[in-house]
């Protein structure tokens, strides 16, 4: 059977409506999730940095003022965290690779992130939702095999 060019751009073109009005659908219906052991998480909040701030019961202590980001320090009643924003997705992006390597844990949401430990991320996400992405100490980003502090892909041979 011999297919127009035509032709194939419509049912195309009505195979990407279909699914994108699909996923409307599902995200009107998610409006509130729970993380699994019953702990209600909100939409995900966007904002400036203060706004987030606010939403997450700090006072920030700016300590970049930068057009591709902002970011603060922030202590609340839950611990000691960072806050930052970005100007662009691959800006939070790299920013976020590039931290994996310290470990921790990262609250994650659009163009925005906070750092801390596990505990303190959780309480955040009950405020701002996002999710959680983890990294252990010295990640090599490199598919390495860990190992011990000295052995692991990023210190063999040193």
């Amino acid at each position: 059977m011999v297919m127009r060019r035509g032709t194939r751009r419509i049912r195309d073109a009505r195979c990407l409506a279909a699914v994108v009005a699909g996923c409307a659908g599902l995200a009107l219906v998610a409006g509130c999730t729970d993380d699994g052991d019953g702990t209600k998480i909100p939409p995900t909040a966007t904002g400036t940095l203060e706004e987030l701030a606010a939403r997450a019961h700090c006072e920030p202590k700016l300590q970049t003022d930068a057009q591709e980001l902002r970011q603060a320090n922030c202590t609340t009643d839950d611990g000691r965290y960072v806050l930052a924003t970005f100007a662009t997705d691959r800006g939070q992006r790299e920013w976020i690779n590039e931290a994996n390597d310290y470990g921790g844990a990262y609250l994650v949401g659009r163009r925005w992130v906070a750092v801390s430990d596990a505990t303190v991320i959780a309480a955040l996400r009950g405020r701002l939702g996002g999710t959680v992405e983890t990294a252990s100490p010295h990640h090599s980003g490199s598919g390495g095999s860990g190992g011990s502090e000295t052995e692991h892909s990023g210190h063999r041979g040193s």
